[in-house]
């Protein structure tokens, strides 16, 4: 898959709960909405990054998934599989980068760049982490940004802060 035409990467990730459960969910809930998914990677555990570190591992996955949607209609696509699947992002109970039981990004997308009010693609800390990239490579290792930075040396410029570790196989692809 080369990140061209009408494919694009998304990433998945959960922290509670059944976590490959939710991630399985996920792709089976972007299908109903016009989302197939191609290919995925396997599943990885990792440590939590970002501004809340004191939280459970994230189990996570990236896919490569066919649609006609547009970028917009994508991430729309994304966040009515997040609410469906009980992700809140308000409410007392919501916490910005804390535990969560899905996590729907959109990373690539058509072989282009969109930088719009809700959405900027490539995900702006794409290159910057390395739960993302391993998996992303393992579907395609020759993906780049639109501006032809390789994730590949993307990943090899990054330190090895992160734990990434491989917890399963793939995820189960829609059937045809």
């Amino acid at each position: 898959m080369s990140g061209a035409g009408d494919i694009a990467h998304l990433g998945l990730g959960s922290n509670l709960g059944d976590r490959r459960a939710m991630l399985q969910a996920a792709i089976d809930g972007l299908a109903e909405r016009g989302v197939r998914t191609v290919a995925s990677s396997s599943t990885y555990e990792t440590d939590p990054v970002g501004e809340i570190l004191d939280q459970p591992a994230f189990l996570n996955a990236c896919v490569a998934v066919e649609t006609a949607l547009d970028v917009e209609a994508l991430l729309d696509a994304a966040k009515a599989v997040e609410r469906a699947l009980g992700r809140t992002t308000e409410g007392p109970e919501y916490v910005r980068h804390g535990p969560r039981p899905i996590d729907v990004d959109v990373l690539l997308a058509f072989g282009a760049g969109h930088a719009g009010g809700r959405l900027t693609v490539p995900h702006p800390a794409l290159l910057e982490r390395r739960f993302v990239l391993i998996p992303l490579l393992e579907i395609d290792f020759s993906l780049a940004t639109p501006d032809g930075v390789a994730l590949a040396d993307a990943l090899a410029a990054l330190p090895v802060t992160e734990g990434v570790r491989r917890a399963g196989p793939p995820l189960t692809l829609p059937a045809r």
